[in-house]
């Protein structure tokens, strides 16, 4: 990818995380062939002039309509092929007030973005209109997790929060607030956007039934971190059953005792 932008310093090292953290994505087995998608508000990183020249800029400037600089995944691009070279498999999207994107063209590269684009459109834009803290967007397929939601003890979000904090308490401390659910939805619709976008509202992670998890944050590996979590409670559930026996989980009396003695991480 050529666009002038991305040789800014700050893109350069976004682009460098997002290369990271789908090294991750596809080492622990969550990002099978073409899996997984993320998204980050490239912000205050890049000033107007590197926004480059033309009417269209000028007239938006005018009008007080700010642009947002989303940079996205592609759509059929792999994650082990992003992580080496991430400028090849990126979107970079203008997304304005009125949450409608467009796309800089790429010189070398014939890309579309993610085929979950509206979800990621969808919480970049309500993360902007909260002014939050979180930029970034990370959606991957989690198999400790998708494991999970086949079973119907653990298809609400009460029932799958216990579990995931009874199994360690760093879900606790980290996810205090605990995780979103989203039943089974067809992927990549506006109507799943638009449901995970409300329970982004109180919540840090989000889990989509037989699909995965979305989570925020103030950066890639942020957001990485909080599934991560997750993925370790849900592993620990299902190595015990794998064993033989029903997990213990903590305690009721356990876990409030871990919310009375620890400031919340998450």
């Amino acid at each position: 990818m050529k666009h002038n932008i991305l040789q800014n310093p700050g893109a350069k090292k976004v682009m460098a995380e997002m290369a990271q953290v789908a090294a991750y994505l596809w080492e622990r087995g969550w990002a099978e062939r073409n899996a997984g998608n993320m998204s980050v508000n490239l912000g205050e990183l890049v000033s107007w002039r590197e926004k480059g020249p033309g009417r269209v800029q000028e007239d938006r400037r005018k009008s007080g309509m700010d642009r947002q600089l989303i940079l996205v995944t592609a759509s059929g691009r792999r994650m082990r092929d992003l992580a080496a070279e991430p400028g090849k498999h990126v979107c970079l999207l203008n997304l304005g007030k009125n949450g409608k994107p467009e796309m800089f063209p790429d010189e070398e590269n014939d890309l579309k973005p993610t085929s979950e684009l509206a979800a990621h459109l969808s919480i970049q834009q309500m993360l902007i209109n909260k002014a939050a803290a979180e930029n970034a967007i990370l959606h991957t397929h989690v198999t400790e997790i998708i494991a999970l939601t086949q079973s119907e003890r653990f298809k609400s979000e009460g029932a799958i929060n216990q579990m995931l904090w009874g199994m360690h308490p760093e879900a606790m401390l980290f996810i205090p607030d605990g995780v979103g659910f989203i039943p089974y939805s067809l992927p990549g619709t506006e109507y799943i956007g638009e449901i995970t976008c409300r329970s982004f509202e109180t919540h840090k992670i989000v889990i989509w039934e037989k699909h995965g998890c979305m989570a925020i944050g103030a950066s890639l590996s942020e957001a990485f971190d909080l599934i991560d979590i997750l993925a370790k409670s849900a592993r620990i559930w299902l190595n015990c059953k794998a064993a033989g026996f029903e997990p213990e989980g903590l305690s009721a009396a356990q876990m409030r005792e871990i919310r009375e003695s620890f400031q919340p991480l998450g």
